[in-house]
C-alpha cells in the first residue's frame, strides 16, 4: 500500500512540474539592500572585529564556506554545516532546524552566536552609532535610527538579492531542450522516478519542508535538530530539507559535512532516505542532473553598498 500511494505522489509532482525556475530578481527595497550589503561584508558586526557575513558565506562561490564547520571568533568552531545563503529567500524556513521563519529572524542569530560573531546588539549599535556613514544612513531608511530590527531588517533585504536564475536547468524548463546534456535529462527522470522529488522540489528544489535523517536506516547522527527547538520525540533527527540549487558548488554536504563529494552525498540519500540501490550509471546521471542546477552567481552590480 505505501508503495502504492509512493508511486501516486510520484506521478502527481512529475505532472504538475513540481520544480519551477528561479524568477529573475524578487522585489527588494534598495536602500535597504544597499545598507544590508555593507552590513553583510562588515566585520564590525563582531565581537572582536574579525568576522563578517561574509566570512561564512562567501557568495563568489557556493554562498557557504566550504568547511565542514564554520569557525567564529576566536577561532570557535560551529557544530553544523553552514547552508548556503544563496537563494535562502525561497526557503520556508531557515536554519537547518528551522527555528528562524524568515530571513530577519535568521540574521539576528548569527550576531549574538558565541561560536559565529559573539557579540550583543548593545554594543553592535554603539559602534554603528559612532560610525557617521552608517548614522546617516540609518537615520535616512529608518524613523527609529539604528536597532537590533533595522539592522536585521536591511541584512535581510540584501539577502533577498542573492538569487542564482538562468541556471541551464532554469533554462530548460523554460523550454530550451538543448540546455542540457542527455546524461542530464536521463538524471532528472531518474530524480524524478526514485522519488527524489518527493523532497526536493519547487522553486529552490528543496528547502519547503522537514524531514527525518535516515528514514530507512539508523544515519548514525548525533545531532538531535529540530527536537532541540521543539522538544517533540518525533522530531529527533528531523531538519529542514536542504535546497539542491548550486549544490555542486556547496560541498561538503548534510548537517553534519559527513561527505566531500556530490556522488557520495546522493548514494547516501538512496539508501537511507529512499530505501533504494542504485546503479553506479544512476548515480552518475542524477549527478549530471544536479550539476545542471548552477545558477549565475549574484554580481550586485545594481546594490552599492
Amino acid at each position: 500500500m505505501l508503495r502504492i500511494v509512493f508511486l501516486l505522489l510520484c506521478v502527481t509532482f512529475v505532472e504538475g512540474g513540481a520544480i519551477k525556475p528561479i524568477p529573475d530578481k524578487v522585489a527588494v527595497n534598495t536602500q535597504k539592500a544597499a545598507l544590508g550589503k555593507k552590513l553583510f561584508f562588515d566585520p564590525l558586526l563582531s565581537k572582536d572585529n574579525t568576522v563578517s557575513c561574509a566570512t561564512c558565506h562567501v557568495l563568489e562561490e557556493g554562498g557557504d564556506d566550504g568547511l565542514k564547520y564554520s569557525f567564529g571568533v576566536g577561532g570557535a568552531q560551529g557544530s553544523r554545516n553552514a547552508p548556503t545563503v544563496l537563494n535562502a529567500v525561497f526557503n520556508f524556513r531557515q536554519f537547518w532546524d528551522g527555528r528562524a521563519k524568515d530571513l530577519k529572524a535568521q540574521a539576528k542569530s548569527p550576531i549574538v552566536n558565541p561560536k559565529e560573531m559573539g557579540d550583543r546588539f548593545k554594543p553592535i549599535i554603539e559602534k554603528l552609532q559612532h560610525h557617521p556613514e552608517y548614522k546617516k544612513r540609518f537615520n535616512s531608511i529608518y524613523p527609529d535610527g539604528i536597532t537590533s530590527e533595522n539592522i536585521a531588517d536591511a541584512i535581510a533585504e540584501y539577502e533577498k538579492t542573492l538569487i542564482t536564475p538562468n541556471g541551464a536547468f532554469d533554462r530548460y524548463l523554460k523550454g530550451d531542450k538543448t540546455a542540457i546534456s542527455k546524461e542530464a535529462k536521463h538524471g532528472y527522470a531518474l530524480f524524478k522516478e526514485k522519488g527524489c522529488i518527493l523532497c526536493h522540489n519547487g522553486v529552490n528544489v528543496g528547502g519547503n519542508l522537514f524531514n527525518r535523517f535516515g528514514v530507512y536506516h539508523d544515519a548514525n547522527g548525533t545531532d538531535f535538530g529540530r527536537y532541540n527547538v521543539t522538544g517533540r520525540e518525533d522530531d529527533k533527527y528531523v531538519f529542514k530539507v536542504p535546497s539542491l540549487r548550486n549544490v555542486a558548488r556547496t560541498a561538503p554536504y548534510m548537517h553534519d559535512g559527513r561527505f566531500k563529494k556530490l556522488r557520495d552525498a546522493v548514494s547516501f540519500m538512496t539508501e537511507y532516505q529512499l530505501g533504494r540501490y542504485m546503479e553506479p550509471e544512476e548515480i552518475d546521471a542524477i549527478v549530471a542532473f544536479l550539476e545542471t542546477l548552477n545558477g549565475t552567481l549574484p554580481s550586485n552590480r545594481s546594490i552599492r553598498p
